[in-house]
């Protein structure tokens, strides 16, 4: 997984509330237990007028210039509800997506974003509209800054938000490491612990 520290990129504004993973990405568009490729069905449902022709929606966010090229999304309460399917994170990051900014999110695809290097942001409503506004005035040139070492978001020189994150996500996606990468670093004390424990327990071993 790729370590995150800073970023700075265009924000699309997706303020609708309870935006599900299904509506993230539809089961349909789960063709395969691989990553790659899964951007194509990301918001499948709003990004295309015909599901089989691929014929975009003009009207939904992503389809529009600059926001082709978003890499943070603003967004509703309660973001990434519903199934626990890790899909519709792998969806986001093959997209580019690297921040997701909501008031709150689903616990579980909260936890799948912090395993495949997304960035979880909790900003109260009234924050992320600032943004929201500031973002809009001129996606392309009014992007967002986040510094996860000092834990904030901001935007030009006048807006700036802290947000909290657990310490071990934070340096998690400080180094680059999903859960598996995080036992690794262990691996020294699980050794140490195994062989100890064959001399305690010769018969578990047998």
């Amino acid at each position: 997984m790729e370590p995150f520290e800073h970023h700075t990129g265009i924000a699309a504004p997706l303020m609708q509330i309870n935006i599900d993973t299904d509506a993230i990405i539809p089961s349909r568009e789960m063709k395969s237990v691989s990553k790659k490729g899964l951007e194509d069905g990301l918001f499948a449902e709003w990004r295309y007028l015909s599901l089989t022709t691929r014929k975009e929606n003009p009207e939904f966010v992503l389809n529009q210039d600059p926001y082709r090229s978003a890499s943070l999304l603003l967004t509703g309460e309660n973001f990434g509800c519903g199934s626990s399917r890790e899909h519709a994170a792998w969806a986001l990051y093959q997209w580019g997506i690297r921040v997701i900014v909501a008031p709150s999110f689903g616990s579980i695809f909260y936890n799948n974003c912090i395993q495949n290097g997304i960035l979880p942001v909790v900003l109260g409503p009234e924050k992320i509209k600032e943004l929201q506004t500031f973002v809009e005035l001129n996606p392309a040139v009014n992007q967002l800054t986040v510094d996860l070492r000092a834990t904030i978001i901001s935007a030009g020189s006048n807006i700036c938000y802290p947000f909290a994150i657990e310490p071990s996500d934070q340096q998690n996606l400080l180094q680059g490491l999903d859960a598996i990468g995080s036992t690794l670093k262990m691996m020294s004390s699980i050794e140490a612990f195994e062989e100890n424990d064959i001399h305690r327990r010769p018969w578990v071993y047998l």
